[in-house]
């Protein structure tokens, strides 16, 4: 193509495969979160108790071994609760006063130390194992503090109406579907058995409702520890998601941590020059200068009985002149 200058400055022909203007599109990513967040940021995040911990998690696990010591315990506490409530039926004639209702009373606390304490034991273990699995040992107490935003009604509908509430809300409908659907799969085939446990006797009746309760209870945790499992990688997710930091908050977190780098540079020139004032202040302390003679200067000090002189001060050009 052919150059036709019209300004006084010189005129370079158009090269049509670069463009006119370029844009650096990272300039507008500044305000964006796209950084991971740092070991600072979590470690402040967790003092908030802003972790990644799923609750469903929990809650699996501790069906999974409530259920499991009830199984294992099913005849123990099947023996108990009815050795008591043979003594219960069979003291019924005797006049109720003081002394039998604390005898009563002391009964029930003996029955609930044999059946239901063994089961809240487990439940109480098992819950301080998974949180600690998921958080470590953690003492916060900056999240339940009072705070007078939590009583915004603007901030709490937004709260309500996020993304995070919306997502918890189809993670609830899509389990209670998936719950559901075992149960009706569980029971369907069962079901029209049922009618005949009027023709059994309570013992039998309690065995086969046992076995038909626990198949299907197993069901429904294998299945709800699955979507546990699946909760506890999203919530780890998501926690790091809301964490990410800008490149700016970045390098203002490195500002604090390691200090700003003019205030670093500016305490670096004044060690230089207390450095180079206490050199010149031992010149004078020297027995000799060596010059080469029109860059470098050095000051040596020498005593008898040294093995080497000693360089007092060195430098070069306007240093060496002074």
């Amino acid at each position: 193509m052919r150059c036709i200058p019209i300004f006084p400055q010189p005129c370079k022909p158009w090269n049509e495969e670069k463009p006119l203007f370029s844009f650096d599109l990272q300039l507008f990513a500044e305000g964006e979160k796209t950084e991971e967040p740092t070991a600072k940021k979590r470690a402040d995040a967790r003092k908030k108790g802003q972790v990644g911990k799923s609750q469903e998690l929990n809650t699996g696990f501790v069906l999974l071994i409530a259920f499991f010591v009830i199984k294992m315990l099913w005849e123990h506490i099947y023996s108990e609760i009815y050795i008591f409530a043979t003594y219960i039926y069979s003291h019924l004639v005797q006049n109720i006063d003081t002394e039998t209702l604390l005898e009563l009373f002391l009964e029930i606390i003996l029955l609930l130390l044999k059946t239901v304490f063994p089961i809240m034991f487990a439940v109480l273990l098992t819950g301080l194992a998974i949180n600690f699995y998921q958080v470590g040992l953690q003492l916060n107490t900056e999240a339940i503090g009072f705070k007078l935003s939590k009583l915004n009604l603007i901030n709490g509908f937004g709260r309500i109406f996020s993304k995070r509430s919306l997502v918890e809300l189809a993670k609830s409908l899509f389990k209670i579907a998936i719950i559901g659907f075992f149960l009706y799969r569980s029971l369907k085939d069962e079901i029209p058995y049922m009618p005949q446990f009027i023709y059994y006797d309570l013992g039998t009746s309690l065995e086969e409702l046992s076995k038909i309760l626990f198949a299907m209870v197993f069901q429904v945790i294998a299945v709800i520890l699955i979507l546990a499992v699946l909760d506890y990688a999203y919530q780890k997710w998501q926690t790091t998601q809301d964490l990410k930091m800008t490149k700016q908050e970045v390098k203002d977190e490195m500002k604090q941590s390691e200090g700003d780098p003019q205030i670093k540079g500016k305490i670096r020139q004044k060690q230089r020059q207390m450095a180079m004032a206490r050199m010149m202040q031992e010149v004078p302390k020297a027995d000799v200068i060596i010059t080469n003679p029109t860059h470098f200067a050095v000051a040596l000090s020498y005593e008898q009985g040294m093995t080497a002189p000693i360089i007092v001060a060195k430098g070069q050009d306007l240093v060496a002149q002074k």
